[in-house]
């Protein structure tokens, strides 16, 4: 087997890293230009997207359980998408870096776990449930986050 030789790496001393830590006031800065957005935000889009979807749905088939299969499509998004958001925003998500990951984590195993079983009473909840109708519901509530993410509260400039 022939082996080969690889090339030292360079010193690394010797070269400035390109990544510059910001000052206090630069990064006040930035977090005054770049507010978070509250995951609030995105449920209440979700839950505007869901309203509407099923009553287009509704007004173009004529068929109620369309309309109905279309809403508990956005809600199976819907409802784990405000359990999310209230296990994030509580007064323990924020006490360090490690419970905010281990509380995202698991709050993300909820939402899922809500959804698969939101889905999974559907056909006992929803009179004649149509699954074209509730995934189109499905699809739509969940690219809301998106739009939500687009169309967010902007800070408001402070003229000086």
């Amino acid at each position: 087997m022939p082996t080969t030789r690889v090339a030292p790496l360079p010193d690394e001393d010797t070269q400035e890293s390109p990544v510059q830590p910001l000052s206090a006031d630069e990064a006040r800065r930035v977090r005054e230009l770049n507010p978070p957005v509250s995951p609030w935000w995105v449920v209440l889009g979700q839950a505007g997207v869901g309203v509407v979807a099923a009553l287009v749905a509704w007004l173009f088939t004529g068929r109620q359980n369309v309309g109905w299969s279309v809403l508990y499509g956005a809600l199976a998004v819907l409802v784990p998408a405000a359990v999310f958001a209230r296990g994030l925003t509580g007064r323990f998500a924020s006490l360090n870096a490690g419970t905010a990951a281990v509380g995202f984590l698991l709050w993300e195993m909820v939402k899922i776990a809500l959804t698969l079983a939101m889905l999974a009473m559907a056909p006992r909840l929803v009179a004649g449930l149509s699954w074209p109708a509730l995934l189109i519901g499905l699809i739509l509530a969940m690219k809301v986050y998106w739009v939500a993410l687009a169309f967010a509260p902007r800070p408001k400039t402070k003229s000086s």
